[in-house]
């Protein structure tokens, strides 16, 4: 095998041992440029004087081809003899490869072993692997996840521009917890806090300084503002003399699990209004009914994340005001303005349900939801100093000066602040109104929709959360969570669950309407909510149809000639429910 001698290519030995002469370096091609060298250099002295390395082989790519010198590109030179060629023999082209790896750098990642290795799930591996590879591995896994945009259980925010994408990645190495080192950041915390607080119409100044703090989420927020109320609570027990051992916190059953946690970490007794069918949220008359003297609070919620309704706070506020005066209580109120809080005063600034309000004492309120921030972003706002305690306020110095600190955790990201900030001053007053009147809009629209089907009962209020709950007129043949899993071979994820007590026999199907879900969005999964109710229908006749065809081929029923034989729809119902048991009895961890 000759090899060509235009220079295209530079041939290795197959083994050390072969005796073999070492071509002579082809000339240079044309198009690889290297630093220092001249044009009008003799490109054959350039690859001379600047040799590949003897384990690699340059190959210069034109078009899929390995090119050849053009003749235009060759410097004049004299005439000279014709190179001799090496000897005829078997060689072997070297490809380059990684230091100590037999990967070719040639190659694609598909073409590498990390393709068919089984990487460990649940140790650390003991080598190393190309930053390449973990990055494909790691995105060719996530691709099983849901889209985000279709998620239609979820709250949170799920699109920003890119300008903010670039704040967040140009801060996502900033802790916030280091103020002096970051003291911009710091400012940037404290102008939203008072923005937030102004927002929710704060008893301050202009030139006050409101109180409050962000946080990683409304959890957080709550279980702050819970021990703030918690250790109020306690000292005044203690200067009167009396025990403080079982305290109480009063909310619906329709609160979110947040408030769950924050009773059971924090060993506070929760007692829960009940639900009935066709009112699901707090009844205001019944929560100060339950109201005692170990009440630290009574949360109220602008916003429920089973229908979107606001809870009226201001009935409440009066029933407890009143109530304060009998008793000699000063039980207070907290909003738990999650959703709602970025909703409400824009589309409904007459509606009083914050610090109006002489009894709402803390408000939060989630950035990452209608704030439109990417999680984890939350608020939580005082009404004044008074009513956060001193003694829970941490004071350090080690990161250069003193520093208050009221937080659960201690270091957290930075970047989502700042996004956040980004929001309040790119949008304004005038730009979170028009987005949430969009929002509100394509919930009219789908709501609309859905009702005109038919097959429909729309639970949740025009006034609230821009969502739509809904639950079916007949639930004979099939069921809301049906419905939700067959909407997952469209890519929709829109949740079904049944209410809390004592309401639990209604099941319900929600869409929550976000900044990113558009009219045509709305369009699409009206169109297949409507093809997924159609194929339910036609599977619970076709059902029907065999059993009946079963019973009478088998003569199987009662005396009184009643079909008694279980039908297919029967049959796949009772396996998916002890499905859904099995699901829910196997222990996997804390969710």
């Amino acid at each position: 095998m000759s090899p060509p001698t235009d220079g295209s290519d530079v041939y290795a030995a197959a083994s050390k041992n072969q005796n073999v002469p070492s071509p002579r370096p082809a000339p240079f091609p044309s198009h690889i440029h290297l630093p220092g060298l001249r044009p009008g250099l003799d490109r054959e002295h350039a690859a001379t004087t600047h040799p590949s390395p003897p384990h690699r082989t340059t190959f210069p790519r034109a078009r899929g081809r390995f090119p050849s010198p053009r003749a235009a590109d060759l410097p004049s030179l004299s005439p000279c003899k014709p190179r001799p060629r090496p000897p005829a023999t078997m060689v072997l082209t070297v490809a380059a490869t990684a230091a100590d790896t037999a990967e070719p750098l040639n190659s694609t990642f598909f073409a590498t072993r990390y393709v068919r290795d089984q990487l460990p799930r649940y140790r650390m591996p003991e080598n190393s692997i190309p930053k390449e590879a973990a990055y494909q591995i790691i995105s060719d896994e996530l691709m099983l996840d849901g889209n985000p945009r279709l998620n239609l259980a979820s709250f949170v925010t799920t699109w920003m521009e890119p300008e903010v994408g670039k704040l967040i990645m140009d801060s996502v190495n900033k802790n916030y917890v280091d103020m002096d080192e970051y003291p911009v950041t710091t400012e940037l915390q404290n102008r939203c806090v008072n923005m937030i607080a102004h927002l929710f119409n704060a008893p301050i100044k202009e030139e006050e300084t409101a109180i409050g703090v962000a946080t990683v989420g409304s959890s957080e927020a709550i279980m702050l503002a819970g021990l703030a109320f918690k250790r109020k609570w306690a000292n005044k027990r203690k200067e009167e003399g009396k025990p403080y051992d079982k305290p109480n916190i009063v909310t619906g059953a329709n609160v979110q699990v947040c408030w769950e946690k924050f009773a059971r970490y924090f060993e506070v007794e929760l007692k829960e209004v009940k639900l009935t069918e066709g009112y699901y949220v707090m009844d205001p008359l019944k929560a100060v009914e339950m109201v005692d003297e170990n009440t630290i609070c009574v949360a109220a919620i602008l916003g429920s994340t089973l229908t979107g309704e606001y809870e009226d706070v201001k009935l409440l506020n009066d029933l407890l005001v009143e109530k304060n005066k009998k008793t000699g209580f000063n039980v207070p109120i907290h909003v738990d303005a999650a959703s709602g809080g970025f909703i409400a005063p824009f589309l409904h600034p007459e509606l009083e349900w914050d610090f109006r309000l002489p009894l709402v004492k803390s408000i939060n309120v989630s950035g990452h939801k209608y704030g439109l921030v990417y999680p984890g972003v939350g608020w939580v706002i005082w009404r004044s100093k008074d009513d956060l305690p001193e003694e829970l306020i941490f004071h350090i110095n080690y990161l250069g000066t003193d520093q208050p600190t009221f937080t659960l955790n201690f270091s957290k990201g930075a970047s989502q602040i700042i996004a956040q900030y980004y929001q309040l001053i790119r949008l304004g007053f005038e730009g979170y109104k028009h987005i949430m009147e969009n929002c509100q809009a394509n919930a009219t629209a789908l709501r609309e929709g859905l009702e005109a089907t038919g097959r429909f009962d729309i639970l949740s209020k025009e006034d609230g959360v821009p969502l739509v709950a809904i639950r079916l007129k007949d639930s004979s043949k099939f069921s809301v969570f049906d419905i939700s899993e067959n909407l997952r071979r469209f890519g929709w994820i829109v949740p079904a669950y049944t209410m809390p007590a004592d309401a639990e026999h209604v099941a319900v199907l929600r869409v929550v309407i976000r900044e990113d879900f558009n009219r045509s969005l709305s369009q699409r999964l009206l169109a297949d909510i409507n093809r997924v109710v159609q194929e339910l229908d036609a599977h619970a006749v076709h059902a029907i149809k065999m059993t009946t065809a079963i019973a009478t081929q088998t003569g199987e029923g009662a005396e009184d000639g009643a079909v008694t034989k279980k039908s297919v729809l029967d049959i796949e119902k009772e396996f998916a429910e002890a499905c859904k048991d099995l699901v829910k009895n196997k222990k996997t961890g804390p969710c």
